[in-house]
């Protein structure tokens, strides 16, 4: 068996039990459910524009523009009889006079209103709540993504050597090959479930009645952000494995991971407490940790060059290659001491 075969056979092993997990077929679902409500609701809840019945003839054209449902009626007895009906949640009559039954309708009256002209520098084509809330979604998938999952590798090598089927397994397969099918496999759950998440929730806002400024740029965004996700992901998998490596025992992994957790969690708190600087962003934009999550929210926001995102993915692509062969080492230097806590200088000098 070569090198490859091995790690086909391990990678094959890995995905058959991952898909067979339930907690794993549940958790996915419930993202998709969660994605659609998120697209779905939105718009079932909201019912359409509001109706509003006009006796007022000069108030049909802002209330209009305003893009409220204009229901004309003859005189003030029709207007009320349709607002006590239910049938309209506004009156505008003459005077003119707003009624409404126990709310005072403000947006009415906004709409209404004679307001100074406002003109915009820089106009924005996204609604401020989405210009944070989408960020913040981006940020919160790959934090998650490469946490559950990389901690989840680690868990695994872990319980090979606590249960000490890690020597039947290496007098089988070599450790390179075992490494790369964990490795392999659960980047590839991993891809699969945010390229899924990703494709629902662009074709949902896309048959939806959600902003088209918002599905503009969240198309090229999701494009970029798939392989920034995938490189992020390998630079830290083969890590998990290797951390995973030096201890004995599951009690025994809050320690060994530490350095690749802070490694997960200060750069996620980092883009997300620092986005409305624009320069700690573009710095934390070439950073490989925080790349692969500020680099996307440059791109969503329209603050990055067309060829920022290709030279930040390049050093992303040259630091996973060193993470990897690092990661590699500290894995094959500790993965057959099952008998005590291995320390990175220990598993470094035996591999």
């Amino acid at each position: 068996m070569t090198t490859f075969e091995a790690t086909r056979l391990v990678a094959g092993r890995e995905l058959r039990t991952k898909l067979r997990d339930k907690a794993f077929l549940y958790s996915t679902a419930f993202f998709l459910v969660v994605v659609l409500a998120s697209i779905i609701l939105p718009t079932m809840i909201s019912g359409g524009p509001t109706k509003v019945a006009v006796a007022e003839p000069a108030a049909t054209a802002p209330l209009r523009q305003a893009e409220f449902e204009v229901v004309e009626v003859p005189d003030t007895a029709a207007a009320e009889k349709l607002l006590r009906d239910g049938e309209v949640e506004a009156a505008v009559v003459p005077g003119p006079e707003v009624l409404a039954m126990d709310d005072p309708p403000n947006d009415v009256v906004s709409a209404l209103s004679v307001a100074p002209p406002v003109r915009l520098l820089d106009p924005g084509d996204i609604d401020p709540f989405l210009m944070v809330l989408i960020p913040t979604i981006l940020a919160m998938l790959f934090f998650l993504t490469s946490y559950t999952y990389g901690l989840q590798i680690a868990q695994s090598v872990i319980e090979e050597k606590q249960t000490r089927i890690v020597e039947i397994l290496v007098s089988s397969v070599p450790v390179r090959a075992l490494l790369a099918g964990k490795v392999a496999a659960m980047t590839l759950l991993a891809f699969g479930q945010i390229a899924l998440l990703a494709v629902v929730a662009f074709v949902g806002m896309s048959v939806t009645d959600v902003d088209t400024g918002v599905v503009d740029a969240l198309g090229p965004t999701l494009a970029w952000f798939l392989p920034f996700f995938v490189l992020g992901f390998l630079m830290l998998a083969t890590v998990w494995a290797g951390v995973g490596a030096l201890a004995s025992r599951q009690e025994e992994i809050t320690s060994t991971s530490s350095p690749v957790q802070m490694a997960v969690l200060i750069p996620f708190f980092a883009v997300l407490f620092l986005q409305d600087n624009a320069s700690a962003q573009q710095i934390l934009s070439y950073i490989p940790f925080s790349s692969p999550i500020a680099m996307p929210i440059r791109l969503f926001k329209g603050d990055a060059a067309a060829w920022e995102p290709l030279v930040s993915l390049l050093i992303l692509a040259v630091t996973a290659l060193l993470l990897l062969a690092a990661g590699s080492r500290i894995y094959q230097g500790s993965l057959m001491r099952t008998r005590q806590k291995t320390t990175i200088a220990t598993a470094w000098k035996n591999a």
